[in-house]
């Protein structure tokens, strides 16, 4: 065997010096996960030591160091080193024995695939890279569809002088690695077809918040680096991994993006490959199957399980054959290796005109001065504190993200380049906003806020703002069961490391105004909706999904997920639909099926919605939604609770609908609840304990209701108090006769949060949770602790 070429089933992780560390890791795969089902295209590395061959062929070592000492540190002197260096590597031939030791292995490498001349892809691999401490990724470059003999000689060429790119040297720099010791390695593997399919990244963590049993995907039409350059917003896929089980499907998230272009084949032309517009077709159809993505995921966490950490995976789909494969794996190194447990949570005090929006990348708010820069040539024009909007970034942009106190981008997704330097900075970023450089103006004074769930949104003005910190591990046991409120999927995976017993309100709501927006009789009576104008508007928001039902289903499913998956095993009580009728009539197409109310508040809601003929078909889709929730993907920790159910009759009968969609309670250890806002709620508490599980007492609307006071009233506002003695007998009440029939009671309400006598009085009651927002868990863990100790206490 050639000291200048090894095969990838020849090397493993333990050959990083030799031959890389992306070489390495396919050859890990190849020899260890190939027989548990993972493809992996073969291929072979040109070592590192042909490399130092090719150096001391032509004496360039030592030319080489000296350019390098006498770089200043300044980018015009970086630029004019790094480019003599690579003119002086490129203007060198191979020496014989290298060059024909190359040759000679791509043709084996040709005849395994039974090819003339294979089209490979060749790709660097520094001897450095892909450390735990330390990613290269993109430091170097990678060549695809290369094919022939004079085509790979010139590519494994080009790879070794990208060992000096500007990007590189300056990395190196600053990570303190000494140029002379860091050596490259080049990869060459057979092309996997993903032109005429579709190819992405996926992580074996959630990146933005570090949530660990989460598999990201993304991906978009043609060759991967369409995703891994962020040159378009991706589909993007989230499984959860605990429950990849056999006949479990949990996928919790599903997003279309706009996959504006793609990456091709190009023979015949300048390049090896181009970048092309996508077609209207491709852009309104998901790049994956459901069966694929689960495929993928299941492949991520065998993969991460052999490496014993989260990685970051390059995939692809052949065309050709339909088959999936890994390209790349390595470990991730930003939310894997933060060592840190405190918790800063923002919060937009301040309202302004919203002026775009995108993809959330971290969790913070900035404001300052925009700079809009077309290309990196721009780049002097940037001050340091600046808000940077471009369309997109590479690795040359890395200096000006430095100095950036927000990023801004055009295009892009959760994986792209920006999105991956946002958050190892740690700065706020709002990626593929599509229209950023059109409507931010050169020296606009912003707000760049990423805290208010998964999509970022930019301000015009600067807004004020708080920011709060928290310690998850500064929380001690309480008796009391304390839950939180959550109502944004995409705001709860940033809270999955707070000591909680899991969520006491998940509004249901919220998800269908805010994600599915349409009025749910539109969906599943679309053939009846009478506007052509909604008719339209329902069109573009269920593309790619030929049953409109489903799109609500499958939505409001993935939702939910988002939000129970994280507390898993814990239970998550989800409330159906609370909307009251004007509410409803403001969903899209809402105002067909929805009557004028003179008191929405005390009028066609809840459990009276649920089993009546008027909602009776919107309602199914609820049930639908719940019922994949917990048997297809899995998530049985999710409680369903009743709201606003008058009498128990009503109760009965919502009981009855459920169980005819397939929700029946006690089967598969589902758990319904009854939310206690009405006094007759606590009046008939025994016959209530009969029908439910469980009772969440609804503090604003049973104040309301039993002190005769329109919650929503500022003329009434003085009026208002959940802690008025009425209210308290009402909530003692309930919990005693609850406890006398063995039925658990909580509280959703915010009283617990504001008021810490009235926690004390919960206490004193013996309520068995509290469920509170997310930056008010661990102020209440404490002061519930403290009144559990003092009560202890005081009966000793």
């Amino acid at each position: 065997m050639s000291a200048y070429i090894r095969w990838f089933e020849d090397v493993d992780s333990g050959d990083v010096a030799t031959v890389g560390g992306k070489n390495a890791s396919l050859g890990e795969m190849i020899r260890n996960l190939k027989s548990k089902g993972i493809r992996v295209p073969e291929g072979f590395a040109v070592t590192a030591q042909a490399y130092r061959a090719f150096l001391d062929a032509h004496g360039l070592t030592d030319k080489i160091a000296r350019r390098l000492t006498g770089w200043s540190g300044d980018t015009e002197s970086l630029r004019r080193t790094g480019a003599d260096i690579r003119d002086t590597i490129l203007r060198e031939e191979f020496p014989k024995e290298l060059n024909e030791a190359i040759v000679d292995a791509y043709r084996k490498l040709s005849g395994r695939y039974g090819l003339n001349e294979a089209d490979v892809a060749v790709r660097s691999s520094a001897t450095a890279e892909d450390l735990p401490d330390a990613s290269f990724a993109g430091q170097q470059d990678t060549f695809l569809n290369i094919t022939g003999e004079a085509e790979l000689l010139t590519a494994v060429r080009r790879c070794f002088a990208s060992l000096f790119t500007d990007r590189a040297i300056s990395y190196r720099t600053e990570k303190g690695f000494d140029h002379s010791e860091v050596s490259i390695s080049v990869g060459v593997q057979k092309m996997v077809r993903s032109d005429v399919a579709s190819a992405g990244v996926m992580f074996t963590i959630d990146t933005e918040t570090g949530f660990p049993h989460i598999v990201m995907i993304d991906g978009s039409w043609g060759l991967g680096d369409s995703v891994v350059a962020g040159k378009v917003t991706p589909d993007s896929f989230r499984v959860f991994k605990p429950l990849l089980k056999d006949g479990l499907r949990p996928i919790v998230d599903k997003t279309l993006g706009d996959k504006l272009t793609k990456i091709v084949y190009a023979r015949g032309q300048a390049a090896p490959v181009a970048e092309v517009e996508t077609t209207e077709e491709e852009r309104r159809r998901f790049v994956l199957e459901d069966d694929e993505v689960l495929e993928l995921a299941r492949w991520a966490r065998v993969i991460e399980e052999h490496y014993g950490g989260a990685m970051d995976i390059e995939w692809a789909k052949d065309g050709r054959t339909g088959e999936l494969f890994i390209v790349q794996a390595r470990p991730e190194t930003v939310r894997s290796r933060e060592t840190g447990h405190r918790l800063k949570s923002y919060k937009l005090t301040g309202t302004g005109k919203r002026l775009c929006e995108g993809l959330a990348i971290g969790n913070a708010i900035a404001t300052g001065k925009t700079f809009v820069l077309r290309n990196i040539e721009e780049a002097d024009r940037f001050e340091d504190g600046g808000i940077l909007v471009t369309r997109m970034t590479d690795p040359d942009w890395v200096p000006i993200m430095k100095r950036a106190a927000a990023i801004v981008t055009d295009r892009g997704g959760r994986t792209s380049h920006a999105a991956i330097v946002s958050r190892e900075l740690g700065v706020a970023a709002v990626i593929g906003t599509e229209d950023a450089m059109s409507v931010l103006k050169n020296g606009q004074v912003v707000t760049v806020s990423c805290a208010e769930g998964e999509a970022g949104y930019v301000y015009e003005g600067e807004l004020e703002h708080e920011v709060t910190e928290l310690d998850p591990t500064d929380a001690p046991f309480t008796r009391t069961k304390i839950m939180m409120n959550l109502a944004s999927p995409g705001a709860a995976l940033q809270w999955w490391n707070l000591p909680t017993d899991g969520v006491g309100l998940a509004r249901m709501e919220f998800i269908i105004s805010n994600i599915i927006k349409i009025h749910p009789l539109s969906l599943c009576r679309f053939e009846d909706v009478a506007d052509p104008e909604v008719r339209e508007t329902i069109e573009e928001l269920t593309v790619g999904y030929p049953d409109k039902s489903d799109y609500f289903v499958k939505n409001l499913a993935r939702g939910i997920a988002k939000i129970a998956a994280p507390h898993y095993p814990e239970p998550v009580i989800v409330r159906l639909s609370d909307f009251k009728t004007n509410e409803y009539a403001d969903l899209i197409g809402g105002r067909q099926w929805e009557p004028k109310e003179e008191n929405p508040m005390l009028g066609f809601r809840g459990a009276a919605r649920y089993e009546s003929e008027r909602y009776r078909d919107g309602f199914e889709l609820e049930c639908r939604a719940l019922k994949y929730v917990r048997q297809a993907i899995g998530l049985d920790n999710v409680v369903i609770m009743v709201p606003f159910c008058r009498t128990p009759e009503e109760g009965a009968g919502v009981l009855d609908v459920m169980a005819r969609h397939g929700l029946v309670r006690g089967e598969n250890g589902l758990r319904v609840y009854c939310m206690a806002e009405i006094p007759s709620n606590v009046v008939m508490a025994e016959e209530f304990a009969d029908l439910f599980d469980g009772f969440s007492i609804g503090s604003n609307d049973l104040t309301q209701l039993v002190l005769g006071v329109d919650r929503d009233s500022e003329a009434l506002a003085n009026l208002f108090d959940e802690r008025h003695e009425a209210v308290k007998r009402v909530i003692r009440d309930l919990i005693e006769r609850a406890h006398k029939v063995g039925k658990p009671v909580g509280i959703c309400g915010q009283a617990p949060s504001d008021h810490e006598d009235f926690a004390e009085f919960l206490v004193d009651c013996g309520i068995d949770s509290m469920s509170v927002n997310p930056d008010c868990v661990i102020d209440v863990r404490k002061r519930v602790a403290a009144l559990e100790g003092a009560r202890s206490a005081s009966r000793a």
